[in-house]
């Protein structure tokens, strides 16, 4: 079992790696979030792609981030839902849950997701997302950060995700400003 593993261990059978962006990734979130929507349907406020799959033209990690918006209110009963669902709990705290689909003890397979779950509104990612898509020159700089964070720290995925955060919120920072309130 999965529970059952090192961190380093996981770290081995889940590796980081990078693939250029492409149309699939689109398709993938539309399934899934067709999916979600049949399981959460009394709770879903709002479903998004967000991560770097919904960045245009930059290489990324091929796993699908969702942001799945609810009355936090009802966060136990979308978490049972999901975990009855062959969802992975990954994190909870007060304002998130996050949990993760595609990893087996063989490996990835052929689609993986990380869903995270917040209150309505509660949407920095999107400001990220939009804010990226629409400054070709911070998405690559973004790539780039990645890149090197990932050859810096490999395989330790909590290192290279914590080195990415001074630049996510200086971008969703800008975005916010720029774009008000849009969502």
């Amino acid at each position: 079992m999965l529970n059952e593993l090192s961190l380093e261990e996981l770290w081995e059978l889940f590796p980081i790696y990078f693939v250029d962006s492409n149309a699939e990734f689109e398709k993938q979130f539309s399934a899934e979030k067709e999916n979600l929507n049949l399981l959460l349907s009394n709770y879903v406020k709002r479903i998004s792609h967000i991560g770097s799959t919904a960045i245009k033209k930059i290489k990324t990690k091929p796993i699908i981030d969702i942001l799945i918006e609810i009355d936090f209110a009802s966060k136990d009963n979308v978490k049972e839902i999901l975990l009855n669902s062959n969802y992975i709990l990954m994190y909870e705290a007060l304002d998130k849950i996050s949990f993760n689909k595609g990893y087996t003890v063989n490996g990835y397979a052929d689609h993986v997701f990380h869903i995270h779950i917040k209150k309505y509104g509660d949407c920095n990612e999107l400001y990220f997302r939009d804010y990226l898509n629409e400054h070709y020159e911070k998405a690559k700089e973004y790539e780039k950060l990645k890149e090197e964070l990932y050859n810096q720290y490999k395989p330790n995925r909590d290192l290279y995700t914590a080195g990415k955060s001074d630049f996510v919120k200086a971008i969703t920072e800008a975005a916010k400003i720029k774009y008000k309130n849009r969502y």
